[in-house]
């Protein structure tokens, strides 16, 4: 077959064509390199900032120090998980005019924390005494809030999530409840104590619409709740000097020391890891 012709204006045509085609995909591909570049600019810029502040900028606390071996192994963590969301937790441990809701932050001030966890109610009756206040200021300074209840093993589960009721009013934007288990009863059996923290769960659960996030401490979710609430959120505490709160669970949240040095803070909190970034954590919250 003989190659085709074309006339001049043709051939200047489709050259034309080629080009504009040409130069098309080459601006296709710089914006996507662009993307690309500040995608990875993004993504890098928390641990840029990390480790800059760790070798130049450090952060001393005024009144507050930890030992050699806690400060590595926290530096460590926090180094291992610069792309998650982090928080912390408080109670009536914790004095009101000890936390500065508007400045807290970890890793030498480059981390921000961006949730915060508190105890809201005890046992059948008890409340704690500064979850009120601590609430609002949550809200005020636009922090995720979560609320616990500390359960009580050898209390009635009925009371004790009604307890939790009266006293929580939970809204668009907050965490599921949060149930917080980590005693052994002493009047009743272990497997009655699995029959009650799952009457709580049902009762809270019906109120809300979500199934509350457990947590307890690493060995006591192995010994005793491994396999009973596998489909709830599983909020795990480990101190040890671990890579993840668990080897073999999935967790949703890992409360990694009870040693935490926030700037912000004048005593020290526990602090938290969310398995994931911030837009995943909003999407576990109530709407």
């Amino acid at each position: 077959m003989s190659p085709k012709k074309y006339t001049k204006k043709t051939a200047k045509k489709i050259h034309k064509s080629r080009r504009k085609n040409y130069f098309f995909r080459r601006k296709i591909v710089l914006v996507l390199l662009c993307i690309a570049l500040i995608g990875t600019g993004l993504y890098l810029k928390n641990s840029v900032s990390y480790y800059y502040a760790l070798y130049f900028n450090k952060f001393k606390h005024k009144k507050l120090h930890n030992t050699e071996a806690e400060t590595l192994r926290i530096q460590k963590i926090l180094s291992d998980n610069l792309d998650k969301t982090y928080g912390f937790d408080v109670s009536h441990y914790q004095n009101k005019e000890d936390i500065s809701w508007d400045s807290l932050s970890i890793g030498n001030k480059t981390i921000p924390l961006e949730f915060v966890v508190m105890r809201a109610t005890m046992g059948n009756r008890s409340a704690d005494k500064h979850f009120d206040e601590f609430w609002e200021q949550a809200k005020k300074h636009e922090l995720i809030r979560g609320a616990y209840h500390f359960y009580r093993a050898d209390e009635d589960p009925v009371i004790q999530a009604n307890n939790f009721l009266e006293n929580v009013h939970l809204e668009d934007g907050d965490l599921p409840p949060i149930l917080d288990i980590e005693k052994i009863p002493r009047r009743k059996s272990n497997r009655k104590l699995i029959e009650d923290l799952k009457v709580w769960c049902k009762i809270v659960e019906e109120r809300y619409g979500e199934k509350p996030i457990i947590y307890t401490y690493y060995h006591y979710y192995k010994d005793f709740l491994k396999g009973e609430f596998d489909d709830y959120p599983l909020w795990l505490a480990n101190y040890n000097d671990v890579p993840t709160p668990s080897p073999h669970d999935n967790w949703d949240f890992w409360q990694f020391t009870e040693n935490g040095i926030v700037h912000g803070i004048n005593t020290k909190v526990d602090l938290d890891i969310y398995n994931g970034n911030s837009w995943s954590l909003k999407r576990l919250t109530l709407d």
